[in-house]
């Protein structure tokens, strides 16, 4: 309706942004850990067997266990 007043405006609506694309994640990443030392790794990216479970294995006594995805029918 013309004159109408604006919807309010909010940090949290999803619909005006586009997702993240894989280099800025990328970009993200690098800029976080050089001006924080804050990692963020993504478990499939690291290849060494050991190390990829000692790190899921901190993640999970810090934070808990990941919300698997509920599969319908099983």
């Amino acid at each position: 309706m013309p004159g109408a007043p604006l919807p309010p405006r909010s940090s949290l609506d999803r619909g005006s942004r586009s997702a993240t694309t894989v280099p800025e994640m990328e970009m993200l990443r690098r800029r976080v850990w050089q001006q924080q030392g804050v990692v963020s790794l993504h478990l499939e990216d690291i290849t060494d067997p050991w190390l990829r479970q000692a790190i899921q294995n901190e993640a999970v006594r810090r934070w808990g266990p990941r919300q698997q995805e509920k599969t319908h029918g099983r």
